[in-house]
């Protein structure tokens, strides 16, 4: 997605309908009027995107006590995340977006390199999406400490 095509804040959230862990299923329409928190991670039960989808977990409380629902997204099955989430007692969606609509609506599916070869994979991002479906904040790019943080912060100030 060439880079003036990148979501921005206040631009509409893009539609999404995905299974998600523990036999749940997530979409636009279930935020429709509500606040949330949808994050990019690269693959389950690594190591950064373990920390990470950690964080979120023992901050949810604080999530949701600012109004806010927190569901991470990866390309991963569903069995797959259904592991990863009984591993760590991750209590929040974990959805999988097996065939990677939502990943490149949302502009996270890029060309990543690694020891001078080029692959395509999720940039880890976090967008905060507000009651009205609009995104009210992005992060690209993510460096995990001190991320869960800072998209507290801003969540509790929406």
């Amino acid at each position: 997605m060439p880079d003036e095509q990148l979501l921005q804040d206040g631009s509409v959230a893009p539609d999404f309908s995905m299974a998600a862990s523990r036999g749940r299923h997530v979409s636009l329409a279930d935020f429709k009027g509500k606040p949330f928190v949808l994050y990019f991670y690269p693959k389950a039960d690594t190591p950064g995107c373990t920390k990470e989808a950690c964080g979120f977990n023992e901050a949810l409380k604080a999530f949701e006590g600012a109004g806010l629902t927190v569901i991470g997204v990866s390309r991963d099955p569903v069995k797959k995340l259904d592991a990863f989430a009984d591993k760590y007692h991750l209590t929040f969606p974990l959805a999988s977006d097996a065939q990677g609509d939502v990943t490149e609506a949302y502009g996270v599916w890029v060309e990543k390199s690694l020891y001078g070869k080029a692959y395509m994979g999720i940039d880890r991002t976090t967008f905060l999406i507000g009651a009205d479906g609009k995104i009210a904040r992005i992060w690209r790019k993510v460096k995990v400490p001190g991320h869960v943080e800072a998209v507290l912060e801003a969540a509790q100030a929406l």
